[in-house]
Parts: C-alpha cells; structure tokens; sequence
C-alpha cells in the first residue's frame, strides 16, 4: 500500500498529467491518498512523480494520521466511536492495519478516501527535485513516513 502526497501546484502542469493527478484524487497540495501497489497505479504514479512523492506507509503511521487528519463523509472527524457502530473494526488502529493489508478501502466505510493534510513542518527539501537528489519528489521509500508525520 502507497501513501502518496501532492507536493506541487497545478501551474503549468500538462494536461494528461494534471487529468492523471485528477484521477489519484490530489487535486491541491498537501493532499493525500492510499493506493495499492498494482501495475495501473505504478503507472499512474510514475507519470505524475514530478508533482506527487510516495512511499510505503505502516500501520501505525496510518493510525496516527487517521485519528488527526481522517474525515466522515460530511464533514465529522474519524472517530472509534463511529469505526464501532458503522464498521466491523473497533478502533482506527484496527482500521489502519486492514488498510495497510488491502482488506477494506476508506471509500467502503463512508470515509474521506483523500486526506487533507497540513504542509509539512520545517517545510519541503525542494519540490523541483527527486528525493534521491536530496528534494522531495519522486519514490521515497520508507522515508514516507517521516514526511508524514511532519504534515499530520
């Protein structure tokens, strides 16, 4: 499972690339999404991978973010309570770990499958330039978790 983040704006973005980036659901930045790891995605992410960086996420770093950042359709916050009348799952680190195994999909549980997040602390290394460059675009490995920690 990919955690993937909208690092750039939409100026000057090519019109197949900013229709790829509609079909991801990052439609501004500092939002996120959950994709599975599938060929169709990979593709998807490797042609938006100047605008988007992405990574595998863990189960309690996708707890974390759920509790602060994840919406019921209609505005209300995440909450267990909600997870134990309208789910089979109790708590959200429950929820966090089928996520992860790509049992069950957010959009499934009448939850915000985008996550608006806040820009990250002490801001973006570069968003002109891939990770492995030292920027913050592109593949990033386990080192998703970081940058999501400091945007939760």
């Amino acid at each position: 499972m990919f955690f993937v983040i909208r690092v750039r704006g939409t100026t000057g973005v090519i019109r197949n690339i900013a229709e790829t980036l509609k079909m991801l659901r990052l439609n501004r930045i500092s939002h996120a999404v959950l994709v599975e790891d599938n060929p169709s995605y990979n593709g998807m992410l490797q042609k938006s991978k100047d605008y988007v960086t992405w990574g595998e996420i863990d189960a309690e770093t996708l707890a974390e973010i759920l509790s602060k950042r994840g919406e019921i359709i209609g505005g209300d916050k995440l909450t267990n309570e909600f997870l134990k009348e309208n789910s089979d799952y109790d708590s959200i680190d429950e929820l966090a770990k089928a996520l992860v195994n790509g049992e069950v999909k957010l959009s499934d549980l009448n939850i915000k499958p985008v996550l608006r997040l806040h820009p990250p602390r002490k801001g973006y290394e570069n968003i002109r330039v891939s990770f492995k460059e030292g920027g913050s675009l592109g593949y990033r490995g386990e080192a998703i978790k970081e940058l999501a920690k400091k945007m939760a």
